[in-house]
């Protein structure tokens, strides 16, 4: 009853959208010659036939020609002197943006601060100089089968501390951060908001009840069968599952983050009139409530849109004291560095993980002496140590350096050699507490 019911709804709103298109479109129309417009995205289908639909309807002397891109195809096109002969950039990439920015590649952007406030909260959405606009913002956190926490007797995570419970082993699946697009961020805003090195032991540790996922759909497709009970996710994803009738629920971790896709009008546009039509159009109220639509379930930036708010849907900009202001600047620059680490921290150990952390947990449990609870104490720190500095993962010159194949294969040996010695300093600490 309650997916019906959001349904109907976004379809209610929809229509309100056509509506007050129709009413326009005659005149808005009058003012665009005849084109095709150019739009680079790696959205999927479903959601950019959506807009294309929409905006055909209210210029229908204008075509849209979606041109889909992954992130390093999209880069290698639009960073051309010409940007690729495309008019306009709408797509989820940290990375180019500011990188394309950097190059010239796009117009300066004018909006309207009032309904468009470019921030939530401290948190920047949007780059302050006007290079590109928040389109939509995500929610990072972990989708939970309800089914499944409940046949294990298990509350629902309040936190990411949560997660490294021995309750939940063997019932998380984690993202590889090399495969899988969203990861690294997603485990940035465990970073920043735990802190860099206690961060990453958290991360460690929490891998030691999960199995590793090589592919986007896998967490959601492992939560959907029962396989797992919690797996890390962007909420569009556990909203689709839910609306397609799964017992699959979306948790934001106290601390988590909403993080921006973009849009952006090229500095060449071959149709600058009609490209600016296209982002005003998105950045539109009709526009940004198409974003509500079960089949899309992105969270506007636009603050009218949440007027009211549908059923179901949670307003960030109504729960941004339970947030933090995630930078994505210094995440666009992390990005390499944590692809590196949890690979050879957490991927590529992960047997070693799960016997370890174990060990530890149980220590600490059954350490009755001084001499148990400091060698418990100690393995602890042994284990989540982690072999990047906060300082280093806060210097942007240290972070670029991982864009030279040499220095990424340099510094990932010299991980490896860091990490073997001090979890292996680990294992003998506990051997020598009694620990099995």
């Amino acid at each position: 009853m309650a997916k019906m019911t959001f349904k109907k709804l976004a379809f209610i709103l929809h229509l309100a959208a056509c509506s007050t298109a129709c009413v326009s479109a005659q005149v808005e129309a009058a003012s665009l010659e005849p084109e095709t417009l150019t739009v680079v995205t790696s959205y999927p289908e479903q959601m950019t036939t959506r807009f294309q639909e929409s905006f055909e309807r209210k210029y229908p002397n204008v075509h849209v020609r979606i041109v889909w891109k992954q992130r390093n195809d999209a880069f290698a096109m639009l960073g051309q002197p010409d940007g690729g002969g495309a008019d306009v950039y709408w797509a989820p990439s940290l990375e180019n943006y500011r990188a394309l920015a950097d190059k010239g590649a796009f117009q300066h952007l004018d909006v309207d601060r009032a309904v468009l406030p470019g921030k939530l909260g401290r948190q920047w959405l949007s780059d302050p100089g006007g290079a590109f606009e928040a389109a939509e913002i995500a929610g990072y956190g972990v989708a939970v089968n309800l089914e499944t926490l409940q046949q294990h007797a298990l509350p629902k995570p309040k936190t990411w501390r949560d997660l490294a419970s021995p309750a939940f082993r063997g019932l998380i699946s984690v993202p590889v951060a090399g495969r899988v697009g969203f990861s690294p961020v997603l485990y940035d805003v465990i970073f920043q908001s735990e802190g860099w090195t206690p961060g990453w032991a958290l991360l460690t540790e929490i891998a030691a009840n999960a199995g590793v996922a090589h592919s986007g759909g896998e967490p959601i497709g492992a939560v959907e069968s029962g396989d797992a009970a919690i797996g890390f996710a962007i909420d569009f994803f556990a909203a689709s599952a839910a609306a397609n009738g799964k017992p699959i629920a979306m948790i934001y971790p106290t601390r988590t983050a909403f993080v921006p896709a973009h849009i952006a009008l090229m500095a060449h546009a071959p149709h600058p009139q009609q490209a600016r039509a296209f982002v005003d159009f998105v950045l539109s109220r009709d526009g940004q409530i198409l974003l509500l639509h079960p089949d899309i379930s992105r969270h506007p930036v636009r603050l009218d849109a949440y007027e009211p708010t549908p059923p179901g849907v949670t307003d960030p900009f109504a729960i941004v004291k339970d947030l933090f202001p995630f930078d994505s600047e210094k995440a666009r620059l992390r990005r390499a560095a944590i692809v590196a680490l949890f690979d050879v921290a957490v991927a590529e150990r992960m047997d070693e993980l799960k016997m370890l952390w174990p060990l530890i947990q149980s220590a600490e449990v059954s350490a009755t002496t001084p001499a148990q609870k400091a060698a418990a104490a100690i393995a602890r720190q042994k284990a989540g140590f982690v072999p990047m500095s906060a300082a280093e993962a806060d210097d942007f010159a240290f972070l670029a350096r991982f864009s030279s194949p040499e220095f990424l294969k340099t510094q990932s040996e010299l991980w490896r050699t860091e990490i073997s010695r001090s979890r292996g300093e680990a294992f003998d600490l506990l051997a020598k507490a009694g620990a099995n």
